[in-house]
């Protein structure tokens, strides 16, 4: 492979920018400055989530722009601190770091490093299909519950009141027992920035809300002296870049690490892919699921080593991007300088922005994850995926975000295997007059063909699911209303047999065949046909009676049976 065919595999971002329209430099301009007006505060909000110093938010979200405009694949896509991803951090670190805010920076750092070498490798070994791991149902519990922990956990924050840190009933509890501490200024403050948050977003929807937000509050908290009436306030921030500094780590650290970073892959990797996709979809384009995994892992690389945490796509910064007319990767570059400029010259007024302010951020974010009327559609359409949601969801609000991911996903793969196992099947007659052949449950005027029994299985016939097979096939036998003398299964839905499945079919044959009854496969197919031959069950079963197409069989068994 040459090298301008590598940087176009590896960095196709880079290959991008290197044939750049200039009339797209303008509008990629404005969306830089307005991705970055609301970068600033998220950000800083977000480092809150993931427990780390609010300078820290800010370190995260400046290599990621630059990593994702070199690898990636969207053109809208912003990779940022997520609210998703950053209450996966603080589950994972937290109880590690014990309290020791220096130890908790180096363990989010290492986190968001090994993050990024699993998505890394993903990519390389062609995981981007893992984008459709996370089922619908899994997601809409996954985000819906992470929106309450996140209200939830900022309940203290914007009213003052010092809560221990615990699962989300436990915290409501606390809360509701402790309400005489609430701190009138703190809350006050808290109150208001969160209704100027919605008032903007129904009213002024393209104005940067949280911006707005911040530079009042910051105006406010000066000009009434609130840190003087006890308000908490942010305190100073380190201005400019920090230096590229290893982590410091037990080697203890390493196994819940890896862990925790597994599940945040797959996580912040789906999460981003909803959202590039969506974006892909409404502009027209394609994106490559491996290369964005790719991309993901250099984005968390490059966060990591500026002392920042794991990120993933922003689809609150994505939306702002695509809704001002962003073009092309270069958005995010012009965002990651104006967050540089950010650092080296305006940290100072940062110091006197109110906490609570940032906890409204962060409880209006987290609404914008609720998704009440897709739980309401979920119950009306699929109990059984219905109550998976809420599995999820309650699993996030009480064992915790990764356990309760886990449960949920095991439970989805039970379900799977139980599905798989006992799939959908049917006995198939004929309708005078229509053509083809129909459900007799289904269609009551169906009637089956004299002497035959069809029956098609609409699923893989292979190990898990063989012995149910024959169960069927052994009751449809039974409950045919004449004699039987041919079974002729109907293979055009039955994509895949394995050994097990042809072993089974081996069986079933013989038992047929002692009953005096033949068995016919029709419709055979791609690797069903060769691994009937493969196995020599072609021979067996005899070639004569492995058609091609139902109906050749049907008419090639009716006539045979009217010779004798």
């Amino acid at each position: 492979m040459g090298a301008p065919q590598a940087i176009r595999r590896f960095a196709p971002g880079l290959t991008a920018l290197g044939s750049y329209d200039r009339a797209w430099l303008r509008d990629d301009l404005v969306a830089g400055v307005s991705v970055a007006a609301v970068a600033v505060p998220i950000a800083i909000a977000y480092s809150q989530l993931a427990g780390v110093p609010p300078v820290n938010g800010l370190y995260a979200s400046i290599l990621p722009l630059v990593a994702y405009a070199v690898f990636g694949t969207s053109r809208q896509l912003i990779v940022a601190p997520d609210a998703a991803t950053c209450a996966i951090i603080a589950s994972v670190v937290v109880p590690l770091a014990g309290g020791d805010v220096a130890r908790h920076v180096s363990l989010a750092m290492t986190l968001a490093v090994i993050t990024g070498v699993i998505c890394i490798a993903a990519g390389l070994g062609r995981l981007g299909f893992l984008a459709n791991f996370l089922s619908r149902p899994i997601l809409a519990g996954y985000l819906n519950g992470i929106a309450i922990s996140i209200i939830t956990g900022q309940l203290g924050k914007l009213s003052g009141v010092q809560l221990t840190p615990s699962g989300s009933f436990r915290q409501v509890a606390e809360f509701g027992a402790r309400l005489g501490e609430v701190h009138g200024w703190t809350l006050a403050v808290g109150v208001a920035a969160f209704a100027g948050l919605r008032a903007l977003k129904h009213v002024a929807p393209k104005v940067p809300a949280p911006l707005v937000a911040v530079v009042v509050a910051i105006a406010a908290s000066r000009l009434f002296g609130l840190a003087g009436h006890g308000v908490a306030v942010l305190g100073a921030i380190p201005a400019g870049l920090p230096a590229l500094t290893l982590p410091h780590i037990a080697p203890d650290d390493l196994l819940p690490l890896a862990y925790g970073a597994v599940g945040l892959a797959l996580i912040s990797f789906n999460s981003a892919m909803v959202t590039a996709r969506g974006f892909a979809v409404k502009n027209r384009y394609d994106i490559d699921p491996n290369q964005e995994f790719i991309a993901l892992g250099m984005a968390d690389i490059g966060a990591g080593a500026l002392q920042g945490f794991a990120v993933s796509g922003a689809d609150s910064r994505t939306a702002v991007n695509d809704a001002v007319g962003g073009k092309s990767q270069a958005t995010g570059l012009v965002a990651a300088v104006l967050l540089v400029l950010t650092l080296v010259f305006f940290t100072g007024p940062l110091a006197s922005l109110p906490i609570a302010v940032l906890a409204a951020i962060l409880i209006s974010s987290a609404i914008g994850l609720f998704d009440v009327p897709g739980l309401v559609a979920l119950r009306r359409t699929s109990k059984p995926e219905f109550r998976l949601a809420i599995i999820t969801l309650l699993g996030v609000i009480t064992v915790g975000v990764l356990p309760g991911v886990v449960v949920a996903i095991t439970i989805a793969l039970v379900q799977l295997v139980a599905k798989a196992s006992h799939p959908h099947d049917a006995v198939l007659g004929r309708i005078a007059g229509v053509d083809g052949f129909h459900n007799l449950r289904r269609r009551p005027e169906a009637e089956p063909v004299p002497g035959m029994v069809i029956f098609r299985w609409d699923a893989p016939l292979v190990f898990f699911n063989a012995d149910r097979f024959k169960s069927r096939v052994r009751s449809v036998v039974a409950e045919s209303r004449g004699p039987v003398r041919y079974v002729v299964i109907d293979a055009e839905s039955m994509p895949q047999l394995d050994i097990t499945g042809a072993a089974g079919l081996g069986e079933l044959h013989a038992e047929l065949a002692g009953r005096q009854i033949g068995l016919a496969i029709a419709g055979e197919h791609g690797q069903l046909s060769d691994m009937l031959s493969r196995s020599m069950l072609r021979d067996r079963i005899g070639a004569h009676l492995c058609v091609r197409t139902l109906d050749a069989a049907v008419a090639q068994l009716l006539q045979v049976s009217s010779q004798k």
